[in-house]
This record gives structure tokens, sequence and C-alpha cells, in this order.
């Protein structure tokens, strides 16, 4: 939750400090939930539909035999299990994982369940994420809790029809990461091939055009072919959408003798210095006391100005009296 605020805070001019917990669990404009790549995202309300609708356009992964053999299950279990799952949220209960663990074993007369749902990073809750059955609620202390998207909305989660969500996910992409190859496409998604990331982007038909760097919309080529560097210095947080998305193979975006120091084990993303869209370092911050001690390893030579610009902004984000900088 900490990456989350902190990637709206890079984005968000005047974004108040809890905002986005407030929006979250308080004004419910935002769900948590699991979406693109099986990871946890922050969705608009107005727009969960949308993002479940283009998931319907992806093979379930209870219907791929690895995953099927991988938990023990058949894919009648599976779907029994993924029913008994939306069954057991349908009422607006706010339930634990072992609660609705227990509750989906009971069910479906299949006591191993319990065990399994327990377990793991959700692997086995993703797919009714993905199909809108599940979403999560407030913690209960340490322990999370899910509930159904239609009673955390209020209202039912209508689902526009598949192609049109993925025109829509497709433009969104390349509006924000064009110009992009397919390749990029699918992973960004969690597509099972590029092969269906092209298609995707083929469905926008004269709204896209191809470029040396790939596809992006035929409305943004002009403004892209004038832009010119200008010097915008940006601290992204760890898992932030661009380091997620961005070219990581291109040179020009991130060198490849540092890749590693981005790009690390088990997942991880590191908190990147960003200067007019090149990795230029990485970064981390801690609240001392009053102060915020903001630490930089650069790649190689950064505008001192903006950076220290940046981590004023976040000091004051933060609530920190003061800001002392390291690089």
């Amino acid at each position: 939750m900490g990456s989350a605020e902190l990637t709206a805070w890079t984005r968000v001019e005047g974004l108040a400090k809890g905002a986005v917990a407030a929006a979250l669990w308080k004004d419910r404009t935002l769900v948590k939930t699991w979406a693109q790549r099986g990871t946890l995202h922050l969705l608009p309300a107005s727009e969960l539909a949308l993002w479940v609708a283009a998931q319907s356009e992806v093979r379930p992964r209870y219907e791929q035999p690895a995953w099927l053999r991988h938990h023990g299950l058949t894919r009648e279990g599976a779907e029994a299990m993924l029913e008994a799952i939306a069954r057991a949220l349908a009422g607006g209960e706010w339930l634990t994982r072992r609660e609705l663990a227990e509750r989906v074993a009971g069910a479906t007369g299949v006591e191993a369940l319990a065990e399994k749902l327990r377990g793991g990073f959700g692997d086995l809750l993703k797919p009714a994420a993905f199909r809108g059955d599940l979403c999560f609620a407030p913690s209960a202390g340490p322990e999370v809790r899910f509930t159904s998207p239609a009673a955390w909305l209020g209202r039912p989660v209508a689902l526009p029809p598949g192609p049109d969500a993925v025109r829509e996910v497709a433009r969104r992409y390349l509006a924000v990461y064009g110009p992009a190859p397919r390749e990029q496409l699918a992973r960004w998604f969690g597509l099972r091939s590029p092969a269906q990331a092209g298609r995707w982007i083929a469905s926008l038909g004269d709204d896209v055009v191809e470029t040396d760097l790939g596809w992006m919309l035929a409305a943004d080529v002009e403004a892209a072919a004038a832009a010119e560097p200008s010097g915008v210095v940006r601290l992204l947080p760890a898992f932030d959408h661009y380091v997620v998305a961005a070219p990581r193979d291109e040179p020009a975006v991130l060198a490849a003798e540092h890749r590693g120091a981005v790009y690390r084990p088990q997942g991880w993303l590191s908190p990147v210095v960003l200067v007019d869209g090149v990795m230029a370092g990485v970064w981390r911050h801690e609240l001392r006391g009053g102060r915020l001690v903001v630490d930089v390893e650069p790649f190689g030579d950064l505008p001192r100005a903006g950076v220290e610009a940046e981590a004023a902004a976040l000091a004051s984000f933060l609530g920190a009296a003061d800001v002392e900088l390291g690089a």
C-alpha cells in the first residue's frame, strides 16, 4: 500500500496523505483486487467491469493443465471451488482467508481445499477475482479479508462485451506506453502469447500505426515525434507502473549493466530515479524522527536540482520537517 500511495503521489499534484486509503476503504471509489498478470492492483471502482471483462478474454488458469496439476485439482473441481467462493462472498460478508477457506471446503465437501486456500499467495483465489467474484475488504488486524465486488460497490458489476473491453484496454495501454511492440503488451497484461496481444492491437484498426519502435496510437505520432527532453525528474516507488511496463531490454530506457539493480530476483522492482523517461538510478527513503532521509544510487550524472526538488516534495507529502539527500 505504501508503494501504491507513492505511485499516485508522483502523478497527482496536490495529493493528500491518506487520500488513497480513504478512496479505497472509506469512499470505495477504488477497489483492491488481483488483475493483470495476477498481481494486486487498485482499480477505479467505476472501471472494475472493464478490467474483469478484458480478463475474460484470456484463457482462465483453471483451464490450464499445468496449473491444475500444480494445485492437485481437476477442471471440474476448480470450477466447483470458484462457484463456492462466489456463493460464500455473495452476501457481502467480510471473510478472512481462513473463514473463506473453511466455507468453501464445507460447501464442496473437499476438506483438502481448506488448506490449499489458506496457503500460498492467493493462487487459488485469483481466478475468482478475474471473474469479478472477489475483492479485498478492510483487514482484520494482520489478516486480509475478502468480499464480493458487487456488495462492496453496492451495485452489480455489469460487464461490457469482451471484445469492446479488449479494444479499450489496448487503446489505454498504447496511450500510456506506446510505441510498444506486441510482446510488451502481452507481458504487461499477462497474455498467453504475443500473437494474442497482436490481435488486441489489430482490433483498433486505423487508430494505430506501426513505427520502428512498435505500435502507437495514430493520434499521438505527431506529438511524440516533436517531443524533446526537458530534464523532468521523478522519484518512482517500488513496483511502479512505469517500471513494470517499460521496455526493460531497451538501452535508451535502461542500460543493460544496470538492469539487475532495477529488476531484482523474486519479482522485486526497485524504486527508480527517472529522468525524461530514462532509469537513471535507484533510491530509498526512511523517516527518522521528523526528517526524511533519501539515499540515491545514480547510474551516472543526475540533475541534482531536480532530485532535490522531488525529495523536498516527498518530504512535504510524508509530513517530514526537512529532508536529507545522500547520493
